[in-house]
């Protein structure tokens, strides 16, 4: 009878590239297309100027790990994200951030992906992040804020309007117009 051994975040740094530990496993992450990559890091820089602005939270770019203590999920690495704490550490954030954005990559799409995605958001919640967006590049509402306080009830946003992120990220909004040009 074999023995298997559950992931710990220490194997995470073992790993090139972006991971999760999920199920007990390490879950690799293929890297990404141009498009949601510059999507993705305009929305952190977004979040940078908040930062700067505000003085009150850390905004975080892709590829950071966020570890969590979820029965079967120990570990995120959003696309963008916003978190509470100071910047800094070498290490990974210590809990789940605030707020996160996922966006959605070339696989992302399908049944089986839709339900990683819902699985996913609700880990988040059940880590305590306020809000998350799935960001569609392809989709009329390119982004979906969902809330913890309604978390299958999305807010829709297409071009031409100005998403947010409450109450995770107070006053922030970018257009979505932004994750385009």
């Amino acid at each position: 009878m074999s023995m298997q051994t559950e992931a710990t975040i220490a194997d995470l740094h073992d790993i090139e590239g972006k991971a999760e530990i999920v199920n007990g496993a390490v879950v690799a992450m293929s890297p990404t297309g141009i498009f949601p990559s510059r999507a993705s890091s305009k929305i952190w820089l977004s979040l940078y100027s908040y930062e700067r602005r505000v003085g009150d939270g850390i905004a975080i770019g892709d590829n950071a790990g966020f570890t969590v203590n979820l029965p079967h999920r120990k570990s995120f690495s959003p696309d963008a994200a916003f978190a509470q704490g100071e910047p800094g550490s070498m290490q990974f954030h210590d809990g789940a951030p605030t707020f996160a954005a996922e966006v959605r990559s070339q696989g992302d799409y399908g049944p089986q992906a839709e339900q990683e995605i819902a699985q996913k958001r609700r880990d988040y919640f059940a880590a305590g992040t306020l809000v998350v967006w799935d960001v569609d590049l392809l989709s009329d509402d390119v982004v979906r804020v969902y809330r913890t306080s309604a978390p299958e009830q999305p807010t829709l946003y297409r071009r031409g309007a100005d998403a947010e992120a409450e109450p995770a990220v107070p006053g922030w909004t970018m257009a979505v117009d932004d994750l385009f040009v």
